[in-house]
């Protein structure tokens, strides 16, 4: 483990929007420096280096470097920083995240952990009320409280010094010159901001920079933000380091006491960060998580994530159940009803033992272990659902077959957060999924800086259960609060064969883990996999299941063994690479959730 330190313009302080009228959006880029939504691409084939992201632009920021001759981390840094201009509400540089990395050149996965901590003053009871009631959810989200010290400058600087081939200065390029010219809102964007307009009103810098005109921006505007490439400048001349300074003390004041417009009738509760907190941070180099499944060497995030050991138990277990039953690998119902069944015995494992390893004693080991998993398989009949929620089992003797006490919930991690894939010419592979944790974070905007603070703090669980449960994920001071994130890397015979991703929360780990089993047990493409109906359990008493579901065959089917199915809009918004043979590299990303994602190649087939 290592540590590391006509057109009509609208403007106001920090912003500026330009009216395009009724020109295509790709017209208005064309003149401010961003691509457009119109350059979306879901699947590209080629050599030489790949990129898959949410947004054109950022995507676009990634393939930059690749052609200036950077390698696979200077491209993800690239077009993560570009994120932070396009889709900030996702992620940015005041958030956290998750980095995994695989070396060419000796063939190891190294993983950067950059997830927020606490501050030093924050105790189990912080997000408990004068009669240690928890406070309401909604105030705990828009509040100084929620807010983590940010690890994603701490996480860039790593891996660009560490990895990288070309200087912050050039990996940085990109990202500013977008926040300087501007980008083209996209409908997403627009519709975010419009979900988020009564929450940033109250905060006089969020409404500044995204709705300078008193309202969201609309499609097809372009939106600038000079204060961000100003911060991003700052970075470039300091690094990490530009949290020592004022921009540090800046991020603690305005969590400690959040700038809210004095017309506000919110109650918006002050946080508990400090200068000496923000300076203090340091990213780990963690050991990933790693499971063998079908042949095939997954790797992704050991905790404070709970992804790589989640997605790897379910495999496991699936695994073990599909020995037992003999089953084949070909009927769709079949092999989603071991995904689902695993899925509830994984979760509920997760649920119970997983958190900062650096506080709480996490028995990742036995988690990750086959013989666990096959002792947990007994709880799976083939032909039968599980009544979830199903209790965990006793890890810490490493006995899968007993439980260990009553299931505990999921926690409330936001749906938001963003993920990126890169690869270059000599075979380095990135998979970074990075967060503000809700849509918008917190809401709240250090002034003049052109970010959001996060309000990942949320992910801790805000008391224990009668029954316990809950215990491992408490808030503690310095502690970093259990997280969902599973940037996954996937290597046959020692090179990489899948990198792949999500946003989606808690169900980050089933969008893995179900794109996992659609590639590698049905067979599928990885852009059919993309694209399939998506199917969230996690350890509940229905299944998540995305429209385009319901009405199938395997719904049908898995319904009369039991599973009971609840509609959701969508699941996730997945970005994957696939490593085809003869230097070949399939870039893949979503042709339609969250308005559609873009993967690009360095040189098309």
């Amino acid at each position: 483990m290592i540590n590391t330190s006509g057109v009509r313009t609208v403007c106001a302080a920090g912003a500026a929007v330009v009216l395009m009228g009724s020109s295509a959006p790709a017209e208005a880029a064309a003149s401010h420096g961003g691509l457009g939504p119109s350059a979306r691409t879901a699947v590209a084939v080629g050599y030489g280096g790949a990129v898959s992201s949410v947004d054109p632009d950022a995507t676009e920021a990634g393939m930059e470097i690749l052609r200036s001759g950077g390698n696979a981390v200077d491209a993800a840094v690239a077009t993560a920083a570009a994120l932070g201009v396009t889709d900030p509400y996702s992620g940015g540089f005041g958030g956290g995240g998750y980095f995994v990395y695989y070396s060419a050149t000796d063939g190891r996965i190294r993983t950067i952990e950059g997830r927020e901590t606490a501050p030093a003053a924050m105790r189990e009871d912080a997000f408990l009320d004068k009669d240690g009631e928890p406070i309401p959810f909604a105030e705990a989200v828009t509040s100084g409280l929620g807010v983590g010290v940010p690890g994603t400058p701490g996480t860039w600087e790593y891996a660009v010094d560490s990895w990288g081939r070309k200087p912050l200065a050039r990996v940085m390029r990109p990202a500013i010159r977008l926040a300087d010219e501007g980008f083209v809102v996209d409908a997403t964007f627009a519709e975010q901001t419009a979900a988020n307009q009564e929450r940033f009103a109250d905060f006089p810098a969020t409404a500044r920079l995204f709705m300078p005109d008193g309202r969201p921006p609309e499609p097809g505007t372009v939106l600038r933000n000079p204060d961000l490439a100003d911060t991003y400048r700052a970075f470039v001349r300091e690094g990490a380091a530009v949290l020592d300074g004022d921009i540090g003390a800046e991020i603690a004041a305005t969590a400690a006491d959040p700038p809210v417009n004095p017309d506000s009738a919110r109650d918006v509760r002050p946080g508990l960060l400090t200068a000496e907190d923000v300076a203090d941070y340091e990213v780990i180099e963690r050991a990933p998580s790693h499971v063998e499944y079908r042949g095939l060497d997954v790797y992704s995030m050991a905790p404070s994530s709970s992804g790589g050991s989640t997605v790897g138990e379910a495999l496991n277990i699936m695994e073990a159940a599909r020995d037992q039953a003999a089953y084949s690998t070909g009927d769709t119902a079949d092999t989603w009803h071991l995904m689902l069944e695993a899925s509830k015995l994984a979760y509920a494992d997760r649920n119970n033992y997983v958190g900062d390893p650096d506080h709480v004693d996490v028995p990742l080991r036995t988690l990750l272990s086959q013989d666990y998993a096959d002792e947990r398989a007994c709880f799976v009949d083939t032909r039968t659902a599980q009544q979830a929620p199903v209790a965990p089992g006793n890890a810490r003797d490493g006995n899968g077959c007993t439980a260990a006490g009553l299931p505990s919930d999921n926690g409330t991690e936001g749906p938001s957060t963003t993920h990126l894939v890169t690869a270059d010419h000599q075979g380095n592979v990135v998979s970074y999924t990075f967060t503000i944790e809700q849509t918008g974070g917190s809401g709240i905007t250090v002034p003049n800086r052109g970010f959001l603070l996060n309000n990942e703090l949320t992910d801790f669980e805000f008391e224990v259960a009668d029954n316990g449960a809950g215990a491992a994920n408490l808030p503690g001071p310095g502690k970093r609060p259990r997280s969902s994130i599973a940037p996954t890397i996937v290597l046959r015979d020692g090179d990489p064969y899948l990198a792949l991703g999500s946003p989606g929360g808690s169900t980050i780990i089933t969008t893995v883990l179900q794109l996992l089993v659609d590639r590698i047990d049905r067979g599928l493409t990885l852009p059919e996999a993309i694209a399939e109906p998506r199917l969230s359990q996690r350890n509940t008493p229905a299944t998540l299941a995305e429209p385009g579901f319901f009405g199938t065959k395997e719904d049908k089917e898995l319904t009369a063994r039991g599973h009971t199915f609840t509609e959701t809009r969508e699941i996730g918004a997945a970005t994957a690479l696939e490593f085809l043979g003869d230097r070949r590299i399939q870039a893949a990303a979503e042709p339609e959730r969250r308005g559609g994602g873009h993967a690009a190649v360095l040189r098309p087939q």
